[in-house]
């Protein structure tokens, strides 16, 4: 604790106090006890209980040991009533100085809301029905020092939320489920994938090469081995490497690193789900993210038609598909299909637009550009977008019958990427010509593009059967089954500027 904390702690009145009782409490003896066990999580005993009435519940005399944070307190006089609140949900205790006796009473009447209480006693329900424990003893497991903000009527301003997430689950229910159904959702895809015969692994989080898609890294050091280190932005090429040594269904669910901006839908650390399957193309892998995305909403919201910042979402019917031209034509009627093609008036109208060129303007490229700055949020509804340019697609496989596009896909759902897929390619020679284009536009001033990668050249020369792979924004996903509109509301501790 450096001298500024200190200082501040002790200029608080209200932590003065209650740094004066917690030494009270160590002069009486541990302050900190660790020999209290519960019997009962707060939601199983409403569960097993609520459909007592007052008399049935007092014949059946349960006994019952239970812990949490004090979250509320009411005393009068030789009684006093408290609700103590479990991960699981809340539960009311009776307090008097006839049953648990007075001193306990008495010791409880000073101790504060936020302090964590351990108490046993007997199940009851009050005059209005309430089920209560008639505490026999209570305990003092832990003092809060810090009281609650703002009244512990609930947490509101935004980023201090994100910064005292700890605080945001105490006083905040919504941001509890919140990450309840983000447990959940996770849970689901495990499932869903192991049913499907995939192998859950691993793979490195610190890459001697960056790759698998195009973004800036994150780049360490290693002292030992005096060399660089880049946290990885996808875990891709190393999932290939397995499919090539006969791992033919395997995904990963697990963090990547970019060095990028912050906004709504984008923090520098962030969870992927990627899959790899042998012997499928990117058709089996549109299917398998419908089926998925299909499989999580009913876990997280009980249906497959939900409400998204006001808009009402159907993830039942087939997902749409369009390629980025004929999306951009549907959603932009003003534009011609003919203006689509032609490289001055696409720039022009990028700049119309205030988006940046890309560094590689070919048609494809500046197509895309045009795509991302006027259709992508359009994207209201389900929607596939197929056939990406190769020149954008550098590990997805062309077309056979038209080799300036590729077998690959992004899904769009409110506006929003949630997924992205391809056929991969899995000619080394090719591969490596794509390899060599990447490292030119690097050259050029592209911090996205990717490096030469030539031990993973090395493996798809040992042969990478025909495979699809897709991988899925965890986080995005959540935002969207839970209602978030930033996606530092799907993340426990989202990363943010000094204070």
């Amino acid at each position: 604790m450096n001298e500024s904390t200190t200082s501040a702690m002790n200029d608080n009145p209200i932590m003065m106090e209650r740094r004066n009782k917690l030494l009270t409490q160590k002069k009486l003896g541990n302050a900190y006890p660790n020999d209290f066990r519960r019997s009962h999580f707060a939601h199983v005993l409403h569960d097993l209980y609520h459909q007592y009435d007052k008399t049935d519940l007092a014949e059946k005399t349960i006994s019952v040991a239970i812990a949490g944070r004090m979250m509320l307190k009411r005393i009068m006089g030789k009684a006093s009533f408290a609700s103590l609140q479990d991960f699981s949900g809340t539960i009311q205790l009776y307090i008097s100085d006839k049953i648990t006796g007075s001193m306990q009473h008495q010791a409880f009447k000073n101790w504060d809301l936020g302090d964590i209480l351990g108490a046993k006693g007997i199940l009851f329900k009050t005059n209005t029905g309430e089920l209560t424990v008639q505490v026999q003893t209570i305990f003092l497991l832990a003092k809060a020092l810090r009281p609650f903000p703002e009244k512990f009527h609930g947490l509101q301003d935004q980023e201090q939320r994100y910064r005292q997430r700890y605080v945001d689950l105490i006083v905040n229910q919504t941001t509890k489920d919140c990450f309840i159904k983000r447990s959940k959702i996770v849970q689901t895809i495990r499932d869903f994938m192991n049913n499907e015969g995939y192998l859950e692994v691993e793979t490195p989080m610190m890459h001697p090469i960056p790759g698998g898609a195009a973004a800036k890294p994150f780049i360490t050091h290693h002292n030992a081995l005096d060399r660089p280190l880049y946290l990885r932005i996808s875990p891709e090429l190393y999932l290939k490497r397995l499919v090539v040594g006969g791992m033919e269904r395997v995904f990963e669910i697990n963090r990547n690193f970019r060095n990028e901006g912050l906004s709504t839908r984008h923090n520098p650390e962030f969870t992927m789900m990627e899959f790899y399957e042998a012997y499928c193309d990117y058709e089996r892998m549109m299917m398998m993210t419908e089926s998925i995305i299909r499989a999580c909403a009913l876990v997280a919201c009980g249906t497959t038609t939900i409400n998204y910042n006001q808009q009402t979402l159907n993830l039942d019917q087939p997902f749409a598909r369009f390629t980025i031209s004929h999306a951009i034509l549907y959603y932009n009627p003003s534009y011609k299909n003919e203006s689509l093609t032609n490289a001055v008036w696409l720039k022009k109208e990028l700049h119309q637009l205030e988006q940046a060129l890309p560094i590689n303007q070919t048609i494809g490229s500046l197509q895309l550009a045009l795509f991302e700055a006027s259709t992508e949020k359009k994207l209201l509804q389900p929607t596939f977008i197929i056939n990406y340019p190769t020149e954008v697609s550098p590990l997805a496989r062309a077309s056979d019958s038209d080799p300036s596009i590729t077998e690959r896909f992004e899904l769009f759902i409110a506006g929003s990427e949630i997924a992205n897929g391809f056929s991969e390619l899995n000619d080394p020679q090719e591969q490596a010509e794509r390899f060599l284009e990447q490292v030119k536009q690097k050259e050029a001033g592209d911090e996205e593009a990717m490096y030469y990668d030539a031990d993973y050249i090395k493996a798809l020369e040992y042969g990478l059967p025909p495979t699809g792979g897709c991988g899925i924004g965890i986080d995005r996903l959540v935002m969207l089954l839970t209602g978030s509109l930033s996606i530092r509301d799907t993340i426990l501790f989202p990363v943010m500027r000094t204070e």
